[in-house]
């Protein structure tokens, strides 16, 4: 039998079914953000360790110039080496139908018919090219997408300048490139880069490598050190040419997955804590403003005999049903936005399965934080409540003692008779005011931090290649060149100016700091590259010294001044001592650069250069791109329009799509306040407002003085709102700083103008909902209401 505390349970929830829904989809919005960040961290976290672990990834990796396969032997009997594979690597130039942009990609050797014993593949399509066969070839899953291409398709490569016709025998995927980048680029391109497998056999025929190898991985004895092992092969390496062995972290695809995760974990921390912050406290304050309006109703249950323990629990549980609705569809719908977004992350980062997780403690925890605040919110207002004797707490609350308000004593009579009343009621009730305010506030601030990224991202761009770097393509080289391949290509038809840079592996170090990337020389003057600071004003390269970009330096604690330990990793590999000169800005990847004459000087070569920066006539390059490809020395060209294209589309998958899911969750979060706010208030002032019906108020005026109310509330609401949402897109962008990319704060006024249109709409259909009810507003009751 259904008790008469239930039936009253039941009862009020559907009288307020209106502010209920509307706390269930403040609970469900913050509580589905919580769930959905949280196990989609989780999940591509167990995804990765799982691929590295039935894929075999190796611990290290050594690239050198060319070396002896008996030398694998020796490198075999190093200490702490568990498993040590040669193979050769070299990078190709291919050819499409119907696709006239320059595509490039590299061709690793596996052996012949079989499975490499590290970097296993996993075949998505087809079979392995069979033993001794030359003419067949495995290609990565993005870039076969990317174009359509099939098991048993040609494919045209031109290997060191000579064309061959290969036939796809398979699609697939390797540990070794999840993240799958081109080297030197910023962004992935599956569509102008590609990956290739082929017989070990046929790779060193191709490029001259039999009973060689360039290429080497490695696993570790368990609690090996890595250091130790790292050191041993760099000496047995360095006359073949290495480029020093490294570990995980300097691969180009872990370190760029280690990033993106990084920055997925800051946004995971941070958003959803925050938008479960906000449901938290309007939670709370919803809670305690609903049950002072049901004073009357706790003094009846008390007269009636009710203790104050049972009217506490049978407050206490209509939160909590609210809560737990509220806390289910946010579960739900935190599940079904994790496996969409998994979908988007799964072709971005390239797994060939993911292992979904969801630790049982995330949705709990998201749901103590929102019923914890919801609870002490209640116990508060019902503890009130109690404080009063029966006979006193039937009797509405006493008016307030008015007096002349601040507002009167400076002048507010020339105001409307309902104006003044509004002005009146928010200095009165100062504490209300905040509160509705605040909860206003927070949703103007979320709609801000939700939508700053985009324009951020646009400045982010515009100072990388429109200020930074300003050439139409860059030429890479496989090998530095003598400086006359500039010369050569600045002869070519449809090339207006052509100039070169020196790249260099190398190792940097301060302290205990270190860091792996390239020394980079320009030229002083150079027209198509320059180095920015902090004001984003073009300088010079200074004659003496690197300039670092800001974040590097912070990376290394090096400060302009100070003397930096640099390991050149080719050549001679000199080991140097250069002053950093100044620093640069920049928002994309990391970089040391230094005059081209300077680095030359240090590196004690000639004039030599690694790659061109070209200025095109404009849509030229289909004509200027075959004659690049028949060179044999050039390794790849990549077009500045290009690159601007995949850093977006990289952002629409990834940034940007969590934005458009937390942009509507953060508009749920502002109609949910506004209509709280306009259902509260209506619930506390209804027998006012019907007793100035009573007295000859129109229907437009009650309604001014309620919804003219809310709307001043939420305009003085704005600029708190502005400041909170400046403070959080700060810290946002703080918890965002990778060697990837850092998104600077850039707050336009079309920021400012999105958060206060979404809060101020919000808040008109709110008061189009309330509109009915002052329609239908009781003023026989208000007449009976007992003084």
């Amino acid at each position: 039998m259904v008790s008469t505390l239930t039936t009253k349970l039941l009862r009020n929830l559907w009288q307020l079914k209106g502010q209920s829904l509307a706390i269930m989809l403040v609970l469900a919005t913050g509580v589905a953000m919580y769930v959905m960040s949280f196990a989609m961290v989780d999940t591509l976290r167990l995804t990765q360790q799982t691929v590295y672990q039935q894929q075999h990834f190796a611990d290290l990796f050594a690239d050198l110039k060319r070396a002896p396969e008996q030398l694998a032997q020796r490198l075999q009997k190093i200490p702490g080496v568990a498993t040590l594979e040669t193979r050769v690597r070299a990078p190709v130039n291919l050819r499409l139908e119907n696709f006239r942009e320059p595509v490039t990609g590299q061709v690793l050797s596996i052996p012949d018919g079989r499975q490499p014993q590290l970097n296993r593949l996993y075949l998505r399509q087809g079979q392995l090219p069979e033993p001794w066969r030359s003419d067949q070839v495995l290609i990565g899953e993005a870039f076969a997408e990317a174009h359509g291409l099939m098991v048993g398709d040609p494919l045209t490569v031109v290997i060191q300048g000579r064309l061959q016709r290969l036939t796809i025998t398979g699609i697939a995927l390797s540990p070794e490139f999840i993240y799958q980048i081109r080297p030197g680029d910023l962004f992935p391109d599956f569509a102008r880069y590609g990956l290739l497998w082929m017989n070990r056999s046929a790779v060193e025929a191709a490029f001259g490598m039999t009973g060689a190898f360039n290429s080497l991985t490695v696993t570790l004895t368990p609690g090996y050190p890595s250091d130790s092992v790292i050191a041993a092969l760099d000496e047995v390496l360095a006359p073949w040419g290495s480029l020093g062995a490294h570990d995980r972290d300097d691969l180009v695809s872990h370190r760029f997955l280690e990033e993106e995760l990084a920055q997925l974990e800051a946004m995971a921390r941070f958003l959803p804590v925050v938008f479960l912050g906000v449901a938290a406290f309007l939670l709370n304050m919803v809670a305690a403003r609903l049950i002072r309006t049901q004073r009357e109703q706790i003094a009846v249950l008390k007269a009636f005999g009710y203790d104050n323990l049972t009217v506490a629990g049978h407050y206490l549980s209509l939160i909590l049903v609210i809560v737990f609705l509220g806390a289910l569809l946010g579960v739900i719908a935190g599940l079904w936005l994790t496996d969409a977004l998994a979908g988007i992350y799964q072709e971005f980062f390239r797994f060939p399965f993911l292992a979904f997780e969801l630790r049982p403690m995330v949705p709990i925890t998201a749901i103590l934080i929102a019923g914890g605040a919801a609870v002490i919110g209640t116990l508060a207002a019902v503890r009130a409540a109690f404080r009063l004797p029966p006979a006193e707490a039937m009797r509405p609350e006493p008016p307030p003692v008015y007096r002349r308000t601040l507002l009167e004593r400076l002048g507010i009579h020339w105001f409307s008779q309902p104006t003044r009343m509004i002005l009146r009621n928010l200095e009165r009730q100062p504490v209300k005011a905040l509160l509705s305010v605040t909860g206003l506030a927070f949703a103007v601030a979320m709609m801000m931090l939700t939508g700053f990224q985009r324009s951020s991202i646009d400045h982010m761009m515009s100072v990388q290649f429109q200020l930074a770097n300003t050439q139409d393509a860059t030429v890479t080289f496989t090998d530095a060149v003598p400086e006359r391949a500039i010369r050569e290509l600045a002869a070519l038809p449809d090339v207006l100016y052509a100039e070169g840079f020196r790249a260099v592996a190398a190792t940097l170090r301060h302290g205990h700091r270190e860091y792996r990337t390239a020394l980079q020389g320009y030229e002083p003057d150079s027209r198509l590259s320059s180095i920015l600071d902090t004001r984003l004003q073009a300088q010079p390269l200074p004659e003496r010294g690197v300039m670092l970009t800001d974040h590097l330096a912070r990376l290394l604690g090096v400060e302009p001044g100070d003397l930096l330990e640099v390991d050149i990793l080719e050549g001679r590999r000199q080991h140097l001592q250069i002053p950093v000169a100044g620093l640069v800005t920049e928002f994309i990847g990391v970089g040391a650069y230094l005059q081209r004459g300077e680095l030359s000087r240090l590196l004690q070569e000639g004039p030599r250069v690694t790659g061109a920066l070209l200025a095109l006539e404009a849509g030229q390059l289909d004509q200027l791109y075959p004659v690049l490809e028949e060179r044999p020395g050039v390794a790849g060209v990549t077009l500045r329009e290009n690159s601007i294209n995949s850093f977006y589309e990289m952002m629409d998958e990834n940034i940007l799509v969590f934005t458009l899911f937390s942009m509507f969750m953060a508009g749920s979060i502002a109609f949910a306040v506004a209509y709280n706010n306009a259902r509260i208030a209506f619930a506390e002032r209804g027998r006012e407002l019907a007793s100035l019906r009573v007295l000859g108020f129109t229907r437009p005026e009650v309604a001014f003085i309620l919804l003219g109310e809310l709307l001043l509330l939420t305009l003085v609401a704005l600029l708190p709102g502005f400041a909170l949402g400046t403070f959080l897109c700060w810290l946002l962008t703080l918890a965002m700083q990778t060697d990837l990319y850092r998104i600077p704060l850039i707050l336009n006024t079309g920021t400012y103008a999105m958060a206060a249109a979404v809060v101020l709409v919000a808040t008109l259909i709110s008061a189009l909902f309330i509109a009915r009810n002052l329609i239908r507003l009781d003023m026989v009751a208000a007449l009976k209401a007992p003084e």
